[in-house]
């Protein structure tokens, strides 16, 4: 069975959008390495709609030696909205049709590397609480950011996670992986 997880930079005030407005100073080399190591088991991505517009008008013009950009152009590509059209342009794209949850259900019983959702706060929330989402990953940079949307909001339900990684770096940033705990 394939793994689905997410990965989100957070700021120590919780903030997870808009992280290259406040992230520069605190990546440091072994947060790039761990980045590179969870590529590198990743060959699948979820995103929503407006992560798909924003990343499919960016990505595909990226310089040939970006290292996401030749992550993330190749790989398949699954876009959860309601919205767009079945035709997305955007290399190994495909819209999802149906529900969501069942839909990463039964792709997470395929063959394959593991599925990561990207650039949706909202995914990651929605899947998270369905108990979908079997990794969460959450990046916390050394760094307060005062505005912007938080992952978690005061109406969310009471969830249980446990703990199954972490690692500090060497410029502070706390590398926390959770799964959901069994109640």
């Amino acid at each position: 069975m394939r793994t689905l997880s997410a990965g989100l930079f957070m700021s120590l005030d919780g903030v997870v959008e808009a992280p290259n407005l406040w992230q520069f100073d605190s990546f440091d080399d072994e947060l790039g390495q761990q980045m590179e190591e969870m590529m590198g088991r990743i060959d699948t991505a979820i995103l929503g709609r407006i992560g798909y517009q924003e990343w499919s008008e960016y990505w595909p013009k990226a310089a040939d030696d970006d290292p996401f950009g030749g992550f993330i152009n190749p790989i398949q590509k699954f876009v959860a909205s309601r919205t767009l059209a079945a035709d997305l342009q955007w290399q190994n794209s495909t819209l999802i049709v149906g529900d969501l949850a069942t839909f990463l259900v039964e792709l997470k019983n395929t063959e394959g590397g593991e599925i990561a959702v990207f650039s949706s706060i909202s995914l990651v929330r929605q899947l998270l609480f369905a108990g979908v989402l079997d990794v969460l990953t959450v990046m916390i940079h050394p760094v307060i950011a005062g505005v912007g949307r938080h992952l978690f909001e005061p109406t969310d339900p009471t969830t249980r996670l446990e703990l199954v990684d972490s690692t500090i770096t060497s410029n502070g940033n706390a590398v926390l992986s959770y799964r959901l705990r069994s109640v």
